[in-house]
């Protein structure tokens, strides 16, 4: 992973969580850590557990990321984005085509013809946008 992206992360921990620094023993640090490994969970996540639960706090929920936080993320959800607007364009210039030759002066027709340029146009920007 780059440096930029460990950067981000870190800014979002440190503005999410409180770091809480503990001393044990290094045969105990050994064994919790070989313990969650084995139950297939971070030794933070325990930690936190246990903290709640002491607390006697429930219910407590995790920070959401960001959906749309990184570069990446950004872009995934416009491929997206982009697939489902190629679907209904493809549907409203299939309904805009069979609209009979005696309705191609109407209302509708003009606002199917509007439409699919409109998202013509508009899929031309959005395919230029990350590249």
């Amino acid at each position: 992973m780059g440096r930029t992206s460990n950067e981000a992360k870190q800014n979002w921990n440190k503005a999410h969580y409180t770091q809480v620094k503990v001393s044990v023993l290094p045969q105990i640090a050994a064994a919790f850590k070989e313990k969650c490994l084995r139950d297939g969970v971070s030794m933070a996540s325990k930690i936190s557990r246990f903290m709640s639960e002491q607390a006697n706090i429930s219910g407590v929920k995790k920070p959401q990321a960001d959906p749309y936080g990184t570069r990446q993320r950004r872009c995934k959800a416009l491929f997206g984005l982009i697939e489902q607007l190629e679907e209904i364009l493809e549907r409203e210039q299939n309904y805009w085509r069979n609209i009979p030759i005696n309705l191609q002066n109407g209302e509708r027709y003009e606002a199917a013809e509007h439409t699919a340029t409109a998202l013509e146009e508009a899929l031309d920007i959005l395919h230029n946008a990350y590249w």
